[in-house]
């Protein structure tokens, strides 16, 4: 089972460019964030077309996550469990059945947490402590798990080109880091940095200053696994090629496959 993460950066903006990622990679599992679209907005029927069902937790401007998979999509729960005040979509979760794996997924997109000294940080860190709640529940029902997506965490120094241009950013805070290693430290794996320990691997460029040309990046988003997800992890990868194609996202497409 292939599973794909991708901060599309507007849907309706880039469906060129995601029809035809589809096409030519065919994911199983596709964990869409910033869809920047309601639901009904979403363009479903061009994902049906190509054999996709399609769930969505979409908000209206911004935000807004979707799963899409070749195969039934089952049980699916709709935003973070912990507080019913939160009313930004950030969060998608199902199960996804192929043969004889069946897969826990869940399409995150993690608050940004910037500037740091507003509210907007301990939002973040308050989600970040929500969604380790939640990692920890489904560590309990002992079926794989991946939580794909972009979780605006800047894990390790190794994670950024320039390190020292992050040092003020909510990405690179040890408060920020220090969520992510907790989940790690539950059990799950960073499939990325266990298949490539090396440094220079990055999912996003901003748009300005010429990072893409300087390959000034960093790696923000993720697939965490469980245990029985990390046992048939086969491989995993980042599609850099996304990011150089006309009208791009700034993030580019993670993917890992389970056998």
């Amino acid at each position: 089972m292939k599973i794909t993460t991708w901060n599309i950066n507007g849907i309706r903006a880039r469906i060129e460019g995601a029809l035809a990622y589809v096409r030519d990679t065919k994911p199983d599992v596709l964990c869409f964030q910033e869809i920047k679209t309601v639901d009904e907005g979403f363009p479903t029927d061009a994902f049906v077309d190509l054999g996709y069902r399609v769930e969505t937790h979409g908000q209206k401007g911004f935000n807004g996550v979707a799963l899409l998979s070749l195969h039934p999509l089952e049980d699916v729960m709709r935003g973070l469990p912990g507080d019913d005040s939160d009313v930004q979509s950030r969060y998608i979760e199902a199960t996804v059945t192929s043969g004889t794996l069946s897969v826990r997924v869940a399409s995150i997109y993690l608050p940004n947490g910037n500037p740091i000294g507003t509210e907007k940080f301990p939002y973040k860190l308050g989600w970040m402590g929500r969604l380790e709640a939640r990692a920890r529940t489904l560590l309990d029902t002992e079926m794989p798990v991946a939580l794909a997506g972009d979780y605006n965490v800047i894990p390790e120094p190794m994670d950024a080109k320039r390190p020292a241009a992050w040092v003020n950013d909510a990405l690179f805070q040890p408060e920020s880091r220090g969520s992510y290693r907790a989940l790690e430290n539950l059990g799950y794996l960073d499939a990325i940095r266990a298949c490539h320990p090396e440094p220079g691997h990055y999912t996003f460029w901003d748009y300005q200053a010429g990072a893409w040309q300087k390959d000034d990046g960093i790696r923000i988003d993720h697939q965490l696994l469980s245990p029985q997800a990390a046992d048939r992890l086969a491989a995993a990868g980042i599609d850099r090629f996304t990011r150089s194609w006309e009208k791009p996202s700034d993030h580019v497409p993670v993917w890992i496959t389970l056998n």
